[in-house]
């Protein structure tokens, strides 16, 4: 079929984009053919602030910022215009050469992340920037003439990316990987330290960090510490619905990492850029990792941008000849993206977002402890300033959820629909927000009144 190619103008091509998607665009976790039964995809066009606007005029709030992305919210021209700029001087580089914009982000990050995470390696997004960490891992050993390490330990639950090596960290139900199996080896799994459905049968939220943090120590001693090369972990995991540990997990994992010469990674994908309430997560414990994986956030997805940053200590295995990192992408480091970062975190640095974040986050989670108190559905309410989550469940005491003939998650996300939220309910029972770091208390309100109204409606339906 013929399309329009002018993206200017869209009136009146809903139903020709609607139907070129469906015959020809393969979109995320998604078939084609209940897309088409549901009349979808949706197709948007514009945004600003929190909301977004479709193809045909309507407006949407986006509950989850892209994917836990737009941290500065939709519309931000000011963005654009610096990436727009870029590209008028130079759009991409000479082999083997640099750029200034990509080279003052690494500076900024330097200057930014915590410790001696002072080196970083770009990427164009969270996966690379997970993918790289991990080679960095195993080649930093190997440097050091420790050939045996190339175990990875990660956590059941988590997510890191969806590229052929970190498809198979963790074990996301809503990612699974059975199709692209057998995976890599050296894979190893530890519990994750979700104190409401803590694995190792604990009742308080402290208890089940030690239990889990003492699991990875267990781990590499099981393997031999000669053999793992790094722990690899989301200081606030999103997999399993915003799980924050206590923090004496984070000192636990910093301390066992060191004593047995593994490498802590710290997946700061989702959690960096201010989505928790600080710029990074981490700060939350006050624990520096070897290296830090960077992405989302550090854009606000207004272009394909991560960094894998690595102290000082790491970084210097690899800084003389013969000894460099054999490893490239050909749009790492692209200087329209870096110019488009830039922008971003000066932005969020003048406007205060990250404060915001901590601020109306704690809003959002008293509302959210009001709604639990309001609808029994809600068992846990979890997370910290714009990364949170309600884990639904049909038995509060017994904490089971409900089967998957219930479809509890399909109900949910017709009604969301419906009211025009766009929020992330997956994995048969959790519900995920994170807004755009700009969103206020009265942009809030409007977001938890169609989330009450639509609990309310699926528990009546449901009984």
């Amino acid at each position: 079929m013929s399309i329009d190619t002018d993206t200017t103008d869209l009136t009146g091509t809903t139903a020709e984009l609607r139907q070129a998607a469906i015959d020809h665009l393969w979109q995320h976790n998604r078939d084609w053919e209940s897309a088409a039964r549901d009349n979808e995809p949706l197709i948007f066009v514009s945004g600003d602030g929190i909301r977004v606007t479709d193809s045909d005029g309507e407006t949407w709030i986006d509950v989850n910022g892209g994917y836990s992305s737009v941290n500065i919210g939709y519309g931000r021209t000011e963005i654009a215009e610096a990436a727009f700029e870029q590209l008028k001087q130079i759009p991409y580089f000479p082999q083997g050469s640099a750029n200034p914009p990509t080279i003052r982000l690494a500076a900024k990050l330097a200057e930014l992340a915590p410790g001696t995470l002072n080196r970083a390696f770009p990427v164009s997004g969270g996966s690379l920037a997970n993918e790289t960490a991990l080679k960095i891992a195993r080649a930093y050993h190997k440097r050091r003439g420790h050939d045996g390490r190339f175990r990875l330990i990660s956590r059941r639950g988590s997510y890191h990316g969806a590229t052929g090596g970190v498809l198979f960290l963790g074990s996301n139900p809503a990612t699974p990987r059975s199709d692209y199996e057998p995976g890599p080896p050296g894979m190893a799994y530890a519990p994750q330290p979700n104190a409401y459905r803590c694995e190792l049968g604990s009742t308080s939220s402290e208890d089940c960090a030690v239990k889990c943090a003492t699991a990875i120590e267990e781990l590499i001693k099981f393997h031999g510490p000669e053999t793992v090369a790094a722990v690899i972990a989301e200081p606030v995991a999103s997999g399993p619905g915003a799980v924050m540990p206590e923090p004496v997990y984070w000192h636990m994992l910093r301390e066992i990492c060191t004593r047995y010469d593994v490498l802590l990674i710290a997946d700061e994908v989702i959690t960096g850029f201010g989505r928790t309430g600080k710029l990074f997560a981490v700060e939350h414990f006050g624990i520096v990792p070897d290296i830090m994986s960077i992405a989302k956030g550090i854009s606000s997805s207004y272009l394909p941008l991560g960094a894998t940053l690595a102290t000082d200590e790491v970084a210097a295995e690899f800084s003389t000849a013969g000894k460099h990192l054999k490893h490239v992408f050909t749009f790492a480091g692209h200087p329209a993206s870096a110019a488009a970062g830039l922008k971003n975190i000066e932005l969020i640095e003048a406007e205060g977002l990250v404060n915001n974040a901590a601020e109306t986050g704690e809003y959002l989670t008293g509302k959210l402890l009001e709604l639990q108190d309001r609808h029994p559905i809600i068992g846990d309410v979890r997370g910290v300033g714009f990364m949170q989550a309600l884990d639904l469940v049909a038995d509060r005491e017994t904490r089971e959820i409900y089967p998957a003939e219930a479809k509890l998650i399909e109900r949910i996300n017709a009604r969301f629909k419906a009211r025009r939220l766009l929020i992330k309910a997956h994995s048969g029972h959790i519900l995920n927000l994170s807004p755009p770091l700009c969103t206020t208390r009265d942009d809030l309100d409007e977001i938890l009144v169609g989330i009450s109204e639509t609990l309310g409606e699926v528990e009546a339906e449901l009984g």
